[in-house]
């Protein structure tokens, strides 16, 4: 009975620490945009993510970090690229989100359809000396 319990405490710690993940990246990106730093507004939510991206940490529902650019225009692929270059360039960023049960980064615009998604697990240098 007592290993359900810490499961389930577990469990929400975890999804606490998810979403404050979440909401300090929507402060960081507004004070960025604010500021000038930043061409556009960066809004990220937890999606399902892609289950072909699923790994040993994936959570069962809620495996994508969604980033939506509020920009108000389609962006193109290039453009997307660009901003999922700046998750995934930095390997300290996708090790916290792949050890909070994220697989998936997509990149999506406010006004189109289209987006772009990565399997965070490649971009983490896992592995190491195991390979």
């Amino acid at each position: 009975m007592w290993g359900s319990v810490d499961f389930i405490v577990n469990w929400f710690n975890d999804f606490s620490e998810r979403r404050r993940l979440v909401r300090s990246f929507n402060r960081s990106a507004k004070q960025a945009f604010i500021s000038g730093v930043a061409p556009t507004l960066l809004e990220t939510k937890i999606s399902n993510g892609d289950s072909a991206f699923r790994h040993n940490f994936s959570k069962f529902l809620g495996g994508g970090f969604r980033i939506k650019a509020l920009s108000g225009i389609a962006l193109n692929r290039q453009e997307m690229k660009q901003i999922g270059a700046v998750v995934l360039n930095n390997q300290e960023l996708v090790r916290k989100l792949i050890s909070l049960g994220f697989d998936t980064l997509e990149v999506h615009d406010n006004a189109g359809y289209n987006g772009l998604k990565w399997e965070l697990y490649k971009y983490g240098g896992i592995g190491g000396i195991l390979n």
